[in-house]
């Protein structure tokens, strides 16, 4: 096995010029170290492109199906090790096994789908209003790939950006977060055991202003996929526009489900209790607020509160109902917005505090949090809080609850349950979300089909996953031979 915990450059794992390391820890026990990780910088990330360029044409030349083998090489090897990395990705994030259990079992299935898509990857042909032209496009790569990738879904959206960068035939230069990166490096591992050349995939590990900033600026790099928040990712489209590249940013949401008097209460609370609270609400697809009839709101505020009370709070690793935040940061951000929510008037019904003591002694715990009383004009039902809390607000018709619902600056996930065919046609057509969700939670993705949000949750350019994930990776040139002179 490789040295652990440096960057991987030109096919060699090797520390970083700086010297330094920084360090992460499990966020359900921060005395729990899980290594040192190279501070890397910019002259660190240039060395990556160049590796990435120097391999770029050889890679981009490789047959479709053997860039498919190795992709299907490297899904195997990571279903022979799913059990250990579903600890490692449950041990560094804090989320529970059940839940590092699907993340890791979608990296495997990812990786397998677009094996398969890089056998198909080559263009079409057509009929053309010539008799004597042969009409046809062709598909090839960009070039180098930069992908910067969040903390909350590590595996999974390296995987996700990765595996089709791959398939069509890019190089990438791959920046995991700060707070994820060894699942992300056991990925790379994988990668490499299967047998990706040296140089085709590059991994580098350190702060964004050195590493990310490097990679969305570099003429060298020709096209760069983002996910994390809009604050940074308009950093990144201002870098990466000054030379014209390719950009893809997902920048997070404030998903709104709407709850209508034919839904059926139980089920409604279910829906929504499991896409707010899962993951411990660090999800850009998160259920934030949820709209609820007038007919039926104190019904579903009671049950809602009841429901929260019986989640069971610990350790990852132990498997409970939820885990803790990543990090103090983002805990402190948690509790800073509840602390909002009670200045702004909302009915706090449950939770709301840090939890301390006990199994919480170390770690990053918060209580799953339930606001009644809450108007659209408040901040908790505004900004994104990525964290387990909900806002639950009054309507009074459907018209009234729609308008509500997109009445907010981010668009990536929107859910109505209800028994109202009417309603669920005209909820998919006017909601204004990149993904709609009739009577299912807002988190939840299959894999091959497209994923991306409107408004300020996106940069409404290329979407990832399926099909669609080749289109920002490749370009097409379209080809006329006339065979007659």
């Amino acid at each position: 096995m490789p040295s652990k915990q440096r960057n991987f450059i030109g096919g060699a794992w090797v520390k970083s010029t700086s010297g330094e390391t920084f360090e992460n820890r499990n966020p359900a026990d921060i005395s729990d170290v899980i290594g040192h990780y190279q501070q890397s910088t910019a002259e660190d990330t240039e060395a990556a492109i160049d590796a990435a360029n120097e391999a770029s044409n050889e890679w981009a030349g490789t047959p479709g199906p053997e860039r498919g083998r190795i992709l299907r090489k490297a899904s195997e090897i990571l279903a022979e090790r799913k059990e250990q990395l579903t600890e490692t990705l449950s041990r560094e994030v804090g989320k529970t096994m059940s839940e590092s259990s699907g993340e890791v079992q979608r990296a495997i299935d990812i990786y397998a789908y677009y094996a398969a898509k890089a056998s198909d990857f080559g263009g079409s042909v057509k009929a053309s209003s010539n008799q004597s032209t042969h009409l046809y496009s062709e598909n090839e790569p960009l070039g180098v790939a930069g992908l910067i990738t969040p903390w909350n879904f590590p595996i999974a959206i390296a995987s996700w950006k990765m595996a089709p960068a791959l398939a069509a035939g890019n190089t990438v230069v791959l920046k995991p977060a700060s707070l994820a990166p060894e699942i992300v490096l056991e990925l790379v591992e994988a990668l490499e055991e299967a047998g990706i050349p040296d140089g085709v995939v590059n991994f580098v590990t350190g702060p964004g202003r050195a590493v990310g900033s490097t990679i969305a600026a570099s003429p060298s790099v020709d096209a760069v996929s983002f996910t994390g928040s809009h604050s940074v990712g308009e950093k990144v489209r201002e870098q990466a526009a000054k030379d014209g590249k390719r950009v893809q940013l997902e920048l997070g949401g404030k998903n709104p489900t709407i709850v209508m008097p034919t839904a059926d209460i139980d089920s409604a609370v279910d829906i929504v209790a499991d896409g707010c609270f899962g993951v411990t609400g660090e999800a850009c697809t998160a259920t934030s607020k949820a709209l609820v009839h007038e007919d039926i709101y104190e019904e579903f505020v009671d049950e809602m509160t009841a429901h929260v009370d019986g989640i069971e709070i610990g350790p990852g690793l132990e498997d409970y109902d939820m885990g803790p935040h990543v990090s103090e940061s983002e805990l402190e951000s948690t509790l800073d917005y509840i602390e909002v929510g009670k200045r702004e008037g909302a009915t706090l019904e449950t939770g709301g505090s840090q939890l301390t003591g006990g199994v919480y002694e170390n770690g990053h715990f918060v209580e799953p949090t339930v606001f009644s009383d809450v108007t659209n004009d408040m901040r908790i039902a505004q900004e994104e809080i990525f964290g387990p809390v909900l806002g639950i607000i009054p309507v009074s018709s459907f018209e009234d609850a729609l308008a509500q619902a997109n009445d907010v600056r981010y668009g990536l996930a929107a859910g109505l349950v209800s028994q109202n065919l009417s309603e669920a046609h005209e909820f998919a057509t006017r909601a204004e979300a990149g993904i709609i969700k009739v009577n299912e939670k807002t988190t939840g993705l299959e894999l091959h089909v497209p994923f991306g949000g409107f408004k300020d949750s996106s940069s409404e350019t290329y979407r990832e996953q399926g099909d669609a994930g080749l289109d920002f990776y490749s370009i097409s040139r379209t080809v006329y031979i006339n065979y007659q002179q």
